[in-house]
């Protein structure tokens, strides 16, 4: 265990994270950012980017976070990966964040956890993942080429990783519950535009079947209870995220969908424990507000230090 408290410890490493302590480390506090697998998050599994700003072409996002990762080197944020924090425990103005193997101590924490993909909880998802059933299209189209895929889900990250997989697929069919897309406009003109593209409107997946891969989906029209059987060697789910707020459910006030609730300031129900990205309780998700989270987080715990001093 560390002896001497840090000034902030940032948990997560995704763009909020990153942002987060590319200011820290500027601000000349003792920093430490923690991350529970490799650097980059969620955005760093994106094919392609094209709304963030300063990149007029577009820019994948493993190269995005990548330029973030060199940036916060620059500044010489300590970074450990493979990290987990399983909880905070406060202690007067101190904290305790407990990881598997170590313990640290910090004056100041921002919380920058993320979040996991929401499952469908259908039968056979379990028991096919990793076996046809896939949460990333970058990490896992390649291994479907000439394939028949389902993609599950009608938001940006549905239509978006389904256009993605045309590059491999034989065919993609979207599985959407409603009678129209959630996606941007843009998505949508390209997903309808696209020959290997098909959508099963009203429609959602009962069933998820095959040998010892995916051989195919049972789907369920929602309007007339009719259940058709799709061939398909490849299931790729984008129905949402579920915060990463398992270590703090006890310690911080959270929304219903277990979001950490801040003020504009970042602030946490805890002084001293910030919250930023979309781990956080707010109605948009996107790498630029995750970015202008960091910002505010880093420059608050900032000013919070200042008045303990």
């Amino acid at each position: 265990m560390t002896t001497k408290p840090y000034d902030l410890i940032i948990i997560g490493g995704g763009p909020a994270g990153l942002t987060a302590g590319i200011y820290a480390a500027r601000e000349t506090l003792n920093v430490l950012l923690l991350e529970k697998s490799i650097t980059g998050g969620i955005p760093a599994m994106v094919d392609f980017i094209e709304n963030y700003p300063g990149f007029p072409d577009g820019i994948s996002g493993m190269e995005l976070m990548q330029k973030m990762r060199t940036q916060a080197d620059r500044f010489k944020l300590q970074v450990e990966e493979f990290s987990e924090v399983e909880c905070i425990t406060p202690d007067k103005q101190i904290f305790r964040i407990t990881t598997e193997n170590k313990q640290y101590l910090s004056r100041a924490v921002i919380i920058a956890s993320g979040g996991v993909p929401r499952k469908l909880e259908v039968p056979g998802e379990q028991e096919f993942s990793g076996r046809g059933v896939s949460y990333c299209a970058t990490c896992d189209g390649p291994l479907f080429r000439d394939a028949d895929i389902i993609v599950v889900g009608g938001g940006n990250a549905a239509v978006q990783e389904a256009l993605y997989l045309t590059k491999f697929a034989r065919q993609v069919t979207l599985i959407h519950r409603r009678n129209q897309l959630r996606a941007q406009p843009i998505l949508q003109e390209r997903a309808f535009h696209n020959e290997k593209i098909k959508i099963a409107w009203d429609s959602v997946v009962a069933n998820i079947f095959g040998g010892d891969q995916v051989e195919g989906v049972t789907i369920r029209n929602v309007k007339s209870g009719e259940k058709i059987n799709l061939p398909a060697q490849g299931v790729f789910i984008f129905i949402g995220w579920l915060p990463n707020t398992g270590f703090v459910k006890e310690l911080l006030a959270l929304d219903d969908e277990g979001h950490i609730i801040t003020d504009e300031n970042m602030q946490t129900s805890v002084p001293g424990i910030f919250a930023i990205g979309d781990v956080r309780s707010k109605p948009f998700r996107q790498i630029a507000n995750a970015v202008g989270d960091g910002v505010i987080g880093a420059l608050a715990a900032s000013k919070y230090l200042e008045s303990l001093s």
